[in-house]
C-alpha cells in the first residue's frame, strides 16, 4: 500500500493546494491534508506550501519515524515524521492491527495507556489529547483500553500492563527531552519495553494503516462514553504504593529520621507519587521546590528538564534546600522514570552523585538487605544484579566477591526488562538494575526505571547511614575501599551530520589499514575490542559478540591493559557521541589523583584521536 516516502493514497486529492515544483512532495503535501483533522497543524502545512518552504515540507514530510530505543520520539508539529494527532492515530492502528494478529485475546486484554504533561499549543498537541486519540483508535475496533485519567509516571504503564494483564501498554512521553519534544513509548504484555521482533513488525505494520480508519479514530469523546473504558489510576496507585512497601526495611528508623529532603519533579509528574511513596515508607514527605511542583509544558525555570545536567538544572533545589536545612536533594526527570541526587558537604557545596556513584550506594544497600533477611549462601546464590554495558562495572565487582550474579545488557532499559522477565521464570530475581543514565530500578516490581521508588529507597539508604553517623558520600567512599575505586567519566559531543557519525566509526574500524582497529589509547595497549555493531569481539575465540548485533546504531568498547573500560557510541534519540570511561582499580589501590589523572588522559586521547572533533566539527562537552 505504501510508496516507501511514508505517504500513498489518491495524489489528485486536494487539488487546490498551491503547488511546490515537486511531484513527489506534493503528493506528501496532499495526503497530509486529505488526513490530518487537526486544524493547526493543518495549518502548519498550508502556510509552509505557501510560503514556498520546499526544504521544511520535505524535511516533515519525506519521511516516517522509527522506533528507536524508547519506541518513536521526535519533536511535535506537522510532519510524518512528528508526534502530532494523524501520526499518533498511524501508529495506534499499526499497533492494533499488529496486538490483533499475536494475541488472540486482545480483546478481553485491553491495552494500557498513560501520559505525561508535555504539551505544545502551536500544533494542539498536548500528551493527554495524544493519549485520547490512542485510546480512540483502540475502542473503534472494540479493544478495551485502560486509559488513565490523569498524567503518571511512567513506569505505572508497565506496572498497570503486569498487574492487569494487558496486552500491551503506550506511554505518551518524551521522558527529560527538550520541550518541543514529545514520544509513544510501547511496552509488552510482560512489562519490558518492546524490542526485536516486535518493533520492527509494528513498523511494518503502521505502514500499512497509514490512512485514519474512520471518524471515530479522532474522536475524543469515545473515551468518555465507550464501556470499553476504564481508568485504572486509583486501583494501580493503591497496588503500586502497596507493593513499594516490599522494599522498606527500616520503616521504624524512617518514622524517626531526622533527615530533611528537598524534591523537585521538574514541572513534570513526580511531586504527587513522591509525596506518597515518602509516606509509604513512614517518612515525612519531601519539601517541594515549589516553583517546579505543577505540570508546565514551557519547563520555565529550568533551561532542559533533564536532572542528569547536574547542578545548571538543580539551582532552585539547592537554594530551598540551603534555606530549609535540608542534606539531601532529589529530583525527578518530567516523567519520574529518572532520578537525580546531590548531598551537602559538611563544609560548603553539593556533591551531586553520577548515575554510576548512585548505582554503587544503590547496589550495595540492596544486597546489604536481601543478605540481612536472607542469610543462606544458596539464596545469595541465586539472585541477580543487571546493568547496561556502558554503565559502571562495580556491580560485576561486587557480584564476584559477593557470590551473587551478575549480568550486562545493551543499552537501554527495555533489554533489562526483558532479561528481568526471562529470569523471573527460572526463579531468579533480580534485586537491582541500573543504567548510568541515572536510571534504576530497586526490586524488580516494574520492569523499568523507576524515579519514584529510587526515590524513597535513597531516603531510606540515607537514614540508615545517618543513625551511622555516615552521609551517603562517606558510604560511597567505603564502599569503594572495599571493593575498589571504579570511577567513571561520562559524557558527550554533538554531531548533527548522521553520515558524518558513520564516518568516524568507518575510520574507527580502519583505524591501522583496513579491518584494523586501534592498537593504543593515550599510549596505553588495548587488550580487547568488542564493536556491537558489527558483532565482533576479540576477546572471544569465535571473534563474536555475545551481544546482539545492532546495525542501526553505532557503538565501540575498548579494553585497556590498566583496567580502563571505554565506549563510543551514537544515540538513539539525539544527535550525538557519547563517551564513556572507567578506571576499575583493585582494591587497596586508593591513590584516587593518580587514578583520576589516568583516567583524563585516557579520555582524552579517546576524543582527540578517535573522534577528531575540530576535522569533524564536533560541539559540546569537549574535555
Amino acid at each position: 500500500m505504501g510508496d516507501g516516502n511514508g505517504v500513498n493514497g489518491d495524489p489528485n486529492a486536494n487539488q487546490n493546494s498551491p503547488s511546490t515544483g515537486n511531484f513527489q512532495l506534493e503528493t506528501a503535501v496532499q495526503q497530509w491534508l486529505s488526513w490530518d483533522k487537526n486544524p493547526w497543524t493543518r495549518a502548519q502545512v498550508e502556510s509552509l506550501v505557501a510560503a514556498g518552504q520546499i526544504d521544511n515540507l520535505s524535511s516533515r514530510l519525506g519521511s516516517r519515524m522509527s522506533f528507536g530505543t524508547a519506541g518513536l520520539r521526535a519533536p511535535m508539529g506537522a510532519g510524518f515524521n512528528r508526534i502530532n494527532d494523524l501520526t499518533i492515530i498511524q501508529s495506534t492502528q499499526g499497533l492494533c492491527s499488529y496486538l490483533s494478529r499475536f494475541f488472540a485475546d486482545l480483546h478481553s486484554r485491553g491495552v494500557v495507556v498513560g501520559f505525561d504533561t508535555r504539551g505544545q499549543q502551536d500544533s494542539g498537541c498536548s500528551s493527554q489529547r495524544l493519549a485520547t486519540l490512542t485510546a480512540a483508535v483502540l475502542l473503534s475496533r472494540d479493544v478495551p483500553v485502560h486509559l488513565f485519567s490523569k498524567f503518571v509516571p511512567t513506569p505505572f504503564v508497565p506496572y498497570a500492563v503486569k498487574k492487569l494483564g494487558a496486552a500491551a501498554g503506550v506511554m505518551i512521553t518524551a521522558s527529560h527531552n527538550p520541550k518541543e519534544d514529545n514520544g509513544y513509548k510501547v511496552y509488552w504484555c510482560n512489562g519490558a519495553q518492546i524490542s526485536s521482533p516486535h518493533d520492527k513488525e509494528i513498523l511494518l505494520s503502521i505502514e500499512e494503516h497509514l490512512e485514519p480508519w474512520s471518524a471515530s479514530c479522532w474522536d475524543e469523546g469515545l473515551v468518555e462514553k465507550c464501556s470499553l473504558r476504564t481508568d485504572p489510576l486509583d486501583q494501580i496507585n493503591s497496588c503500586y504504593m502497596e507493593e513499594l512497601t516490599t522494599l522498606c526495611y527500616h520503616r521504624d528508623l524512617n518514622i524517626q529520621c531526622p533527615l530533611k529532603f528537598v524534591h523537585s519533579s521538574f514541572h513534570g509528574v513526580g511531586h504527587d507519587f513522591i509525596q506518597q511513596a515518602f509516606q509509604t515508607f513512614g517518612f515525612t514527605p519531601p519539601i517541594p521546590v515549589l516553583e517546579q511542583k505543577d505540570p508546565d509544558p514551557n519547563f520555565s525555570t529550568i533551561h532542559v528538564p533533564n536532572p542528569e545536567e547536574g547542578e545548571s538544572v538543580l539551582e532552585l533545589s539547592f537554594l530551598l534546600a540551603e534555606k530549609e536545612n535540608a542534606r539531601i536533594v532529589l529530583a525527578t526527570d518530567p516523567d519520574a522514570d529518572r532520578l537525580a541526587v546531590a548531598e551537602k558537604h559538611d563544609g560548603s557545596g553539593w556533591k551531586v552523585f553520577t548515575g554510576n556513584e548512585l548505582a554503587a550506594l544503590l547496589g550495595w544497600w540492596m544486597f546489604f538487605n536481601w543478605k540481612e533477611n536472607h542469610p543462606s549462601p544458596a539464596d545469595t546464590q541465586r539472585v541477580y544484579m543487571l546493568a547496561t554495558t556502558v554503565s559502571s562495572k562495580i556491580l560485576q565487582t561486587l557480584a564476584n566477591m559477593e557470590g551473587f550474579h551478575f549480568e550486562e545488557t545493551l543499552p537501554g532499559f527495555k533489554w533489562i526488562g526483558n532479561r528481568i522477565h526471562e529470569l523471573s521464570k527460572t526463579g531468579n530475581p533480580v534485586i537491582f538494575a541500573f543504567e548510568e543514565s541515572i536510571g534504576f530500578l530497586c526490586g524488580s516490581m516494574v520492569p523499568e526505571k523507576d524515579g519514584v521508588s529510587a526515590a524513597v529507597v535513597v531516603a531510606e539508604m540515607a537514614a540508615y547511614l545517618q543513625e551511622k553517623n555516615l552521609s551517603l558520600n562517606q558510604q560511597l567512599n567505603n564502599i569503594y575501599q572495599m571493593y575498589g575505586y571504579h570511577l567513571s567519566k561520562t559524557s558527550y559531543v554533538i554531531c548533527r551530520n548522521p553520515p558524518t557519525i558513520k564516518k568516524i566509526f568507518h575510520r574507527i574500524r580502519n583505524f591501522d589499514g583496513d579491518g584494523s582497529y586501534p592498537k593504543t589509547c593515550a599510549g596505553i595497549k588495548i587488550l580487547n575490542i568488542r564493536d556491537i555493531t558489527t558483532g565482533y569481539d576479540s576477546s572471544r575465540a569465535d571473534l563474536r559478540s555475545v551481544f546482539p548485533v545492532s546495525k542501526s546504531s553505532q557503538m565501540i568498547t575498548f579494553m585497556l591493559q590498566n583496567g580502563i573500560v571505554a565506549t563510543l557510541r551514537s544515540s538513539g534519540t539525539e544527535p550525538k557521541i557519547k563517551y564513556y570511561t572507567e578506571f576499575c582499580a583493585a582494591p587497596g589501590k586508593s591513590d584516587v589523583s593518580s587514578l583520576e589523572e589516568e583516567l583524563r588522559q585516557v579520555t582524552d586521547a579517546l576524543l582527540i584521536d578517535f573522534l577528531e572533533p575540530e576535522k569533524n566539527n564536533l560541539t559540546g562537552c569537549l574535555v
